[in-house]
């Protein structure tokens, strides 16, 4: 290994899809050396859409890394689904980076993929580059304006497009040429005014000799603390088919693009919730390890492969690692480095760089991967990720295959942080829930391929809660006598409703030793079971505080089984006076249609109780219209949706909160529950 952290480059391919995110990845590694032709999505040849169902689509659905060795620089890539369908495993990309290159199709322009991935990455403190691809042939001149228009004046050329797009002309390290638009030494100033201007001894410099009186390190510095800042969002030209740009793009990424010690530092704290502080992971190969898993991949040959990002320390084989807060280690065996589906094996990966270890059934993604015992509660501060509300019911199509279904859905979900598996007792039914009906489609489709497993399904029963609408005190008082020593507890409480989305609150207030403290669990465990299987309709409550304030107890009599009836009887007596509610899940909506279409699809919205919250124009004549609507409305919008726009329209939605069902339908609900009979 001829690099070190400050050679290392960690850069992230993301973007709406047909961006051509993954012609441009074997574009970069052809031109870096890495491979001697490039691959070609129609053919199947790529190095990172080595999938079979990748290649059958034409279209990446996972995340893929290959690397790139230029002298003493190691450019990690990671290349990404461009479709909201699989943001799951895109988002967890910027974990393991320091920059994200933002890929912009220059024929069809800012699309849903690019903005949101601009937002995402600005979340994250990421350093952006805008990559225009596809400039052959593209208004390059009007796209610009409309970046700067949408992101900021802060975007800004770097380089600019030349006959035609044939070729591009450097703004920067040496602008001389001639443009297809706008003039070279123009924006040349532009972006150097703006490099300037962020550090007050470059400002200085620069003010007093001129351009020719800044040394490169305090340029490069200066370029560095901009993408760190957000204060300079670079706008590069290239086309990924024909190669124009794409030497030019390896070069700024080698000059100019941050390195893992000169990034904004990655979010690590220790401890968790309240007690959660903020800790520095310091880029240090002679510090103890630190490493976060942001990959997991179960290959059914190769057995589980997790890949991670090292923060601190080096990592090398025979290092006996932890895994999050675990007491028992296990030993690097073999350590890889990953091109597509190629596994190459290393001797040790330093900090900034990205490694991978094999057959370690532990290790789950986002585990934080050390080796010291001081560190068992540290980890990285999760991502923000979509929370998957679509969802299917499924049960095997073959008897005999319950466990086998099982197994392979929670194997699937490892590499899916937006695809979950979730098996309800209560009513007996699995359900796989994901980002759109075509991510659980595919995800379905990938278990059949690689594991055997076909599956039924049907629509699953809408995920309502139920809370309280008001305080109120509720009491019982638990005596059972059978002969011999009886059962004895009585509990009194009161409950108040929370603030959506805060969960549950259990409060001992209990004075005087009338409940003993060794029933006090016993009491909560009694309530538990309530916020687990419901009180009016059968769904989980939420957002409700538990004050217990009072009780009694039998000296011989009293035990916990009658401390968790009390408990439970008391909460529902309380429920049942404080206005409960069932809650219903809503979901915003954005639907892209023709705008042709427009008053048909608001007009069906409106009948789904749905809130119209504005239409935005997009280019070509399509309308995104954004919306609130409760999910149980638009199970099976995809077909209606497909039905009045002759299958041009397309939707995506995320959840945003709970909110109480009117109240008809709430008592449809009550109706139809069958609580299972008290035990007595």
């Amino acid at each position: 290994m001829g690099y070190t952290t400050e050679g290392i480059r960690n850069i992230a391919l993301v973007g709406h899809t047909a961006a051509g995110k993954t012609t441009l990845l074997e574009a970069l590694l052809h031109a870096g050396g890495a491979i001697q032709t490039p691959g070609s999505v129609e053919r199947g040849t790529t190095v990172s859409d080595y999938d079979p169902m990748e290649k059958a689509r034409q279209q990446s659905l996972n995340t893929a890394i290959a690397s790139i060795d230029r002298g003493a620089c190691h450019i990690n890539l990671i290349d990404t689904p461009g479709a909201a369908d699989f943001r799951g495993p895109t988002l967890s990309a910027l974990a393991a980076v320091e920059t994200c290159a933002v890929v912009v199709n220059a024929h069809t322009g800012i699309e849903y993929g690019v903005a949101r991935m601009m937002e995402y990455a600005k979340a994250r403190g990421l350093a952006r580059v805008l990559v225009v691809n596809k400039i052959d042939g593209g208004n390059c001149r009007a796209l610009v304006e409309q970046l700067r228009e949408a992101f900021g004046p802060e975007c800004l050329p770097i380089n600019l497009p030349a006959q035609n797009g044939k070729t591009v002309v450097d703004c920067f390290f040496q602008p001389d040429g001639v443009a297809d638009f706008d003039s070279v030494a123009a924006a040349h100033r532009r972006i150097i005014d703006q490099v300037v201007e962020i550090n007050e001894t470059v400002m200085g410099h620069y003010l007093d000799r001129g351009e020719e009186g800044l040394s490169g390190q305090e340029l490069h510095d200066a370029f560095e603390q901009c993408l760190r800042e957000g204060h300079l969002v670079p706008i590069c030209f290239v086309s990924a088919r024909t190669g124009a740009g794409v030497k030019e793009f390896l070069h700024i990424i080698e000059k100019l693009l941050p390195n893992p010690k000169e990034g904004n530092p990655p979010p690590f704290v220790k401890g968790t919730g309240a007690n959660a502080v903020p800790i520095e992971a310091v880029p240090d190969p002679d510090r103890h390890v630190i490493a976060d898993v942001f990959k997991i991949i179960n290959d059914p040959f190769v057995g589980k492969l997790s890949v991670f990002r090292v923060y601190q320390g080096t990592v090398r084989k025979d290092t006996q690692l932890f895994i999050d807060d675990g007491k028992k280690p296990f030993k690097v065996g073999h350590l890889f480095k990953l091109k597509g589906k190629e596994h190459i094996e290393i001797d040790q990966a330093i900090p900034g760089d990205i490694a991978a270890v094999a057959k370690v059934e532990e290790i789950h993604f986002d585990a934080v991967l050390h080796d010291s015992h001081d560190e068992d509660q540290i980890h990285l501060k999760p991502l923000d990720f979509p929370q998957p509300m679509f969802g299917l019911a499924v049960e095997p199509a073959h008897k005999g295959q319950e466990q086998k279904l099982a197994q392979s859905l929670n194997k699937l979900a490892e590499e899916d942080p937006c695809f979950r598996f979730e098996h309800n007792k209560e009513l007996n039914e699995s359900v796989v829930r994901g980002l759109s009906d075509l991510h659980l489609k595919l995800m379905l489709e990938r278990m059949k391929e690689r594991y055997g497993v076909e599956v039924k399904t049907r629509p699953p029963k809408i995920a309502y809660r139920e809370t309280v609408a008001t305080r109120a005190e509720g009491h019982h008082r638990h005596k059972k006598q059978t002969g011999g020593a009886g059962q004895f507890g009585e509990v009194f409480l009161r409950i108040e409703p929370l603030t959506r989305g805060s969960g549950f609150e259990f409060v001992d207030e209990v004075k005087g030793g009338t409940i003993p403290n060794q029933f006090i669990p016993a009491v909560e465990k009694g309530v538990r079971q309530v916020l687990e299987h419901g009180a009016v309709a059968g769904y989980p409550l939420q957002d409700v505080r538990v004050v217990v304030y009072d009780g009694k107890y039998h000296p011989v009599d009293s035990k916990e089984i009658a401390f968790v009836t009390a408990g439970k009887k008391a909460f529902l007596d309380a429920i049942a006076k404080a206005r409960p509610q069932v809650l219903e899940p809503i979901v915003n909506l954005e639907v892209y249609v023709p705008d042709a279409h427009m008053g048909d699809v608001t007009g069906s919205l409106a009948s789904k109780r749905a809130r119209i919250n504005g239409t935005d124009s997009l280019r070509g004549g399509e309308l995104v219209i954004k919306a609130q609507v409760p999910l149980a409305e638009v199970t099976d919008y995809q077909t209606e949706l497909k039905a009045m726009t002759g299958g041009q329209g397309r939707y995506a939605i995320e959840f945003s909160h709970y909110e109480p069902v009117p109240p008809q339908i709430q008592k449809q609900l009550v109706d139809a529950y069958k609580p299972k009979p008290e035990e007595d």
